[in-house]
């Protein structure tokens, strides 16, 4: 299997790299992979993770609710209910962060299509790219929605959307830089970049430390804080205007991790530790175990004579 080696930090270019964390893989197989930490940035990434062109396998699982949407088992179903209650308020804030009820939005790793339904109902032009072939076809199925390959990104044209959204992808994506590149030219001078993923600097990333299942080796190759993913915007000309909890995040999160230590009554463990990221993440959002972050691009430093 060919695997990626990170050799530069790809938040600030830092050489100096440290091991962190070894993880496994509970989803697919088994596999020992591990983390590591950029000392001039404190960035975390999983380090040698397979190549895009072979990664597909991990994702190969019909537990893998983002391309499967199975419904088995007490977590996936608390999965289910959230995500209901997740749609409503994604849509809020879209308008709300957009300063538009419509325009054109483009859902990048939109899965089995929920988000991508509810905004095209809500009267949004919507386009959707999902690299996964059975995701894009129960998309089709479900919701009639003509779902495009991820490869599609570079087809669009510049200034193309109003809002560009990825709900817990950007963690999955090997080519990071040249993604954020990528988002930049597709947007409207006045467009909004809306990025949610795991947060481990988050109460529950911190209890489980290597057990924390938001970890997920190796589909998530870069782990973010608050702090690190700021930077990254920053050097791809985006200004971090606003961030949003992901509370309810917690409790599926502490499930699945509770369930993957194979320890006892899961769902209540998961339970108990969710309320109390909950509890943290009301002190303190940047303690939420996900985060929702609202990025604009930067002005033009063009002088008008």
């Amino acid at each position: 299997m060919n695997k990626l080696t990170i050799k530069a930090c790809p938040v600030c270019g830092g050489t100096h790299l440290e091991r962190t964390l070894t993880c496994v893989d509970h989803y697919a197989s088994g596999e020992v992979f591990h983390l590591c930490r950029c000392r001039d940035c404190g960035f975390i990434f999983t380090q040698d993770f397979p190549v895009e062109a072979e990664i597909g396998r991990y994702y190969e699982t019909p537990d893998y609710i983002s391309h499967s949407d199975t419904k088995k088992g007490a977590v996936n179903s608390v999965y289910h209910w959230v995500r209901s209650y997740m749609l409503k308020r994604k849509a809020r804030l879209v308008a709300y962060e957009a300063h538009r009820k419509t325009g054109r939005l483009l859902d990048i790793g939109t899965g089995t299509g929920y988000f991508a339904d509810t905004m095209k109902r809500c009267g949004w032009q919507v386009d959707a790219v999902e690299k996964n072939a059975g995701a894009r076809a129960f998309a089709a199925a479900h919701f009639g929605l003509e779902v495009k390959a991820d490869t599609a990104l570079k087809d669009f044209a510049p200034g193309s959307f109003d809002v560009i959204t990825l709900w817990h992808v950007m963690e999955h994506l090997e080519a990071l830089n040249e993604t954020w590149e990528i988002l930049n030219s597709l947007l409207t001078e006045k467009g909004v970049l809306i990025v949610a993923v795991p947060n481990c600097s988050s109460y529950d990333a911190r209890k489980y430390g290597a057990y924390w299942a938001a970890y997920d080796v190796p589909r998530h190759l870069w782990h973010f804080t608050p702090g690190t993913i700021q930077r990254l915007g920053a050097r791809h000309g985006f200004i971090l205007a606003e961030r949003h909890p992901m509370p309810f995040d917690a409790f599926y999160v502490s499930m699945l991790t509770e369930k993957n230590m194979r320890r006892s009554c899961p769902f209540v463990r998961g339970m108990i530790t969710g309320t109390w990221a909950w509890l943290h993440a009301l002190v303190s959002k940047e303690r939420s175990s996900s985060m929702i972050y609202v990025f604009r691009k930067k002005k033009s430093d063009k002088t008008v004579e």
